[in-house]
């Protein structure tokens, strides 16, 4: 087998180096020099501007997350009828171990983690992976009880045979339409994740999503419906009184009551439990649960005003859970929008005052409807104006609903400045 690999980031190496190991010729495609560089006294590469003649002396193509189906390195391989996959096809043809792959618009990197952390609590051996930072094909020749998957759009796009033991399609929103062209594009990839499931196996899905609903009609396995607002029929979700009902049973919730980390909680327990994992040990992973950074994170209270940091809400669905989860918002908002509609989340019944950054400052102003809005070119500069015009009881939000990318190099990034720019107003010494 001849396998191209396009696409030379963390994805794309491992499935180099996995497909090398399956005894394949391999040779890796990355529009940047400097990107196959590394990787020339290892296989055979190629960069700059894209030439169809490669395809000439491959019989597959291997994609990374990272380059969209309208490519030209994509769009010639069908045209040629080359069959081109994704990373996680790839890596799941050889795995032995059932996976469980998570999706949706958001939640994904928290439910993965959770779930690994109930398995191994319950005395299983499982991993988390894939779009959360360790690529599938890098573990996949190991021995696991359990593998667990997060899976983006982009990966589901481009699969023939993936088969997940346990699927959970969190929520679908909006998102990524610069990759994908529309809505419907995107959630028919989302809906991929399901796709070669029989009936002996689980379908989570998120009951409070709309377009969840409507993708998982159809469906062969057997569905467990998750909320973060109420327990539906045969599925999972608060009870009300301070409990989370399973299939299996309830266990406490603790503090938990914003609803975007509840349903996080109920589907990563619904997946945890299918697997045999007591009751006691999911509720203790849940006992000890703390959002990952940048997921309302409270850098600090000043004269009343509580200053949280949610950089991760990349898109409008996520920025909106967030203003939705506080009483009276100034919000930080903007960056680099991804062909969405950004007026949802700006206009929030809870938003009181708004403060846009990024490329897309003129666009959140025209969006927005009769609450001020102010403008700002830096982080330092939303931060002053937000201070300016927060009262007692108010939430400083940044939730961007919007990509980093124009002036940072991720999202962590972003609220690392955020954060640094809060504490230097406030005269805080940084934390060592």
């Amino acid at each position: 087998m001849r396998t191209l690999v396009v696409g030379a980031g963390v994805s794309g190496r491992a499935a180099a180096g996995l497909a090398r190991d399956l005894g394949d010729d391999v040779m890796v495609f990355d529009r940047l020099p400097e990107a196959v560089a590394p990787l020339a006294l290892e296989y055979p590469t190629a960069s700059g501007e894209w030439t169809g003649d490669l395809l000439d002396r491959v019989d597959r193509l291997v994609v990374s997350p990272g380059v969209p189906e309208h490519a030209p390195e994509i769009r010639d391989a069908l045209v040629a009828g080359v069959p081109v996959i994704s990373e996680i096809e790839l890596a799941s043809s050889i795995v032995t171990a059932p996976i469980v792959a998570v999706t949706g618009t958001n939640g994904k990197t928290t439910v993965t983690g959770l779930i690994a952390d109930m398995l191994l609590a319950g005395g299983r051996s499982a991993v988390a992976i894939g779009n959360i930072g360790t690529a599938f094909s890098s573990v996949a020749q190991d021995e696991w009880d359990v593998v667990v998957v997060e899976v983006s759009s982009f990966q589901l796009r481009f699969i023939d045979r993936f088969h997940p033991r346990v699927a959970v399609l969190l929520n679908i929103a909006e998102d990524h339409l610069d990759w994908h062209g529309t809505l419907a594009a995107y959630a028919a990839a989302k809906a991929n994740i399901f796709r070669n499931q029989d009936a002996g196996d689980v379908l989570i899905y998120g009951k409070d999503s709309a377009h969840a609903n409507a993708a998982v009609v159809g469906a062969v396995a057997d569905r467990i419906p998750v909320s973060g607002l109420r327990v539906h029929a045969d599925g999972a979700g608060p009870d009300g009184r301070g409990g989370l009902v399973t299939r299996h049973g309830t266990i406490p919730l603790g503090e938990w009551r914003d609803p975007a980390f509840v349903l996080d909680l109920a589907a990563a327990a619904s997946a945890a439990l299918e697997f045999g994992v007591s009751l006691e040990a999911v509720a203790g992973v849940v006992a000890g649960f703390t959002p990952g950074p940048h997921r309302r994170s409270v850098v600090g209270v000043w004269d009343g005003v509580t200053w949280v940091d949610d950089s991760k809400a990349t898109n409008p669905h996520a920025a909106g859970a967030a203003v939705d989860a506080y009483d009276s918002v100034v919000l930080i908002a903007g960056g680099r929008n991804k062909g969405l509609d950004l007026s949802s989340f700006v206009n929030g019944r809870t938003v009181r005052h708004v403060v846009a950054i990024g490329e897309a400052r003129d666009e959140i102003a025209a969006a927005v409807g009769q609450r001020p809005i102010h403008e700002a070119e830096t982080m330092e500069g939303a931060v002053e104006v937000a201070a300016r015009v927060a009262e007692h009881g108010d939430t400083v939000l940044l939730a961007p609903g919007c990509a980093s990318f124009d002036m940072f190099e991720s999202y962590a990034a972003r609220g690392l400045a955020f954060a640094a720019a809060v504490e230097r107003f406030h005269q805080v010494e940084p934390a060592r």
